[in-house]
């Protein structure tokens, strides 16, 4: 509101000259040197640097999950719990590993969005034009995401409630 509120002051004539002066001089540089569309740029690779950091951790609740469960199945822990105990391991790996898939697969759908108002970038830098470029991978990993999720799930499954 601050910002709109100066710039109303300066379209208003409220404003002292050099005010004015230094918002047109300053605008027309911007317009020259195109600097909105860098900073458009600069703002979209930060995103996507989020979304990215989004995925990875996401993917923290279930490892640790996972290495209890190995860990508890490796010392045969399995072996001699009740089911009420199997049944619960076996649905905390399970939630864990839905929502965390359920995060790393907006992620993913947020960053397809991303990678084509990236594209749209007029003159984009070289990281621009790269991340642009890598839509398959992006919906690759979005099957592959699914797809170990439901292999390591089945692991999960045969390690806790046996062969």
């Amino acid at each position: 509101m601050r910002a709109r509120t100066k710039i109303h002051k300066v379209f208003s004539g409220r404003t002292s000259p050099s005010v004015r002066l230094t918002f047109k001089v300053s605008k027309r540089i911007t317009e020259f040197l195109g600097e909105e569309t860098l900073m458009e740029e600069k703002s979209l690779i930060k995103q996507w640097n989020q979304l990215r950091l989004q995925i990875i951790q996401a993917q923290v609740a279930p490892a640790l999950v996972l290495i209890a469960i190995v860990a508890l199945a490796a010392i045969g822990s399995f072996e001699t719990a009740s089911d009420g105990a199997k049944y619960l391991a076996l649905g905390v790996a399970a939630v864990t590993g839905i929502l965390a898939t359920i995060s790393q697969y907006a992620a993913v759908r947020e960053g397809e969005a991303l990678i084509i108002d990236l594209r749209k970038v007029e003159k984009p830098s070289a990281m621009t034009e790269k991340i642009a470029d890598s839509r398959g991978l992006v919906s690759l990993s979005a099957i592959a995401i699914i797809a170990f999720d439901i292999a390591i799930f089945a692991l999960v499954v045969w390690a806790v409630l046996g062969a």
